[in-house]
């Protein structure tokens, strides 16, 4: 994201493990701030509101984990033998983030609709309160689950931005440095994720969600669309 990530690995040339881990793990951390993590993020943790301040912090650590299993995985045959995916399957990896944000934001859009967010009023003693109160009947959303967030992270971990981290990574020369660099960019971008998940559920508590969500799913809806339209070469691509 705007050279930061080439900022940081041109430091690991040549360099000691130390150094080579140091960067490894401020690659992980700002991994997550990229667009497409955002985008996800908002709409899985606001799908989550009326219990984003006890569990966003799982959520979030749940979908970082499974993101980085998959990068750890994928990335591994590229920093011991330089062996890349079909361009083909790339694509679909790109478009099945780009499908998986979508849905998050659809879901988001149908909750608000059927009025999951709708805030009442409530006098208790010598105040009033306002509280969270879903219109919705029986529904259980399957993103509001740590082991749906994990599905989420896998899938997202097989693309987007996270091959661009383990581009830099794989170029360190020294095999077994760029092996253990890898290990901690996947397990620092975990980290990251559950930080910055904690962060929007904490936000997202104190805020109108029901004039929030309209927003912040139709912003998500927007961006997975671009996305899997870049993926296609069919617009400007970013990332």
């Amino acid at each position: 994201m705007f050279g930061l990530d080439d900022w940081l690995a041109s430091y690991s040339d040549g360099a000691s493990l130390a150094v080579i881990a140091v960067i490894a793990v401020g690659l992980g951390l700002r991994h997550a701030t990229d667009p497409d993590h955002l985008a996800a993020v908002s709409a899985l943790i606001a799908s989550s509101r009326e219990r984003a301040g006890r569990q966003a912090a799982a959520l979030g650590l749940a979908w970082g984990l499974g993101h980085a299993l998959t990068l750890f995985a994928f990335g591994l045959p590229i920093v011991l033998f330089e062996a890349y995916l079909p361009e083909r399957l790339q694509q679909g990896a790109e478009l099945t983030i780009a499908l998986v944000i979508v849905v998050l934001a659809v879901l988001l859009l149908v909750r608000w609709r059927r009025g999951a967010f709708h805030a009442h009023v409530h006098e208790h003693g010598e105040g009033a309160h306002l509280h969270l109160h879903s219109h919705e009947q029986g529904e259980r959303a399957r993103t509001r689950s740590a082991r749906s967030a994990f599905g989420i992270g896998l899938v997202h971990g097989m693309g987007g931005s996270a091959g661009v981290g383990v581009l830099l990574v794989a170029s360190i020369e020294d095999t077994v440095y760029g092996v253990v660099a890898l290990g901690l960019l996947a397990a620092f971008t975990a980290v990251s994720m559950a930080l910055l998940s904690t962060g929007f559920g904490a936000g997202l508590t104190r805020l109108p969600m029901a004039r929030l969500a309209p927003a912040l799913g139709a912003t998500s809806l927007a961006f997975g669309i671009w996305y899997a339209l870049g993926a296609l070469s069919l617009a400007p691509y970013y990332l």
